[in-house]
């Protein structure tokens, strides 16, 4: 796992998604800190390594990248760390397009395309 607080050329994503699930690196973005866990097998295990950094829960949120698909397409917001009611998302992807936005815009931030 790799803790991403500084940008990172899309070439490090690739070859990460290579060595892994082939197309995909799964990730877990704080909107907050403006940080995101990459490169690990599940979702869970960023959110704890997150967690224990000092984030907070409400803060993070999984998604998966597609380093090999276009800018408009290469998020997917769909994670089971995402499904929290008490906050008001019911679903594995990110329902309020704000914060999926947000979200988009630290990820952009962070990788060099």
């Amino acid at each position: 796992m790799v803790i991403i607080d500084n940008p990172v050329p899309l070439s490090d994503l690739q070859q990460m998604a290579a060595a892994g699930f082939g197309d995909l690196v799964k990730a877990v973005v704080d909107v907050e800190r403006r940080v995101m866990v990459v490169d690990a097998e599940l979702h869970a295990d960023e959110e704890a390594l997150l967690l224990f950094e000092g984030s907070r829960q409400q803060d993070l949120w999984g998604i998966n990248l597609y380093p090999g698909l276009p800018m408009e397409e290469w998020i997917e917001f769909d994670s089971m760390i995402n499904i929290r009611p008490y906050h008001g998302n019911r679903s594995r992807g990110i329902d309020d397009a704000a914060s999926r936005e947000k979200i988009r815009s630290i990820v952009e931030s962070l990788v060099i395309r």
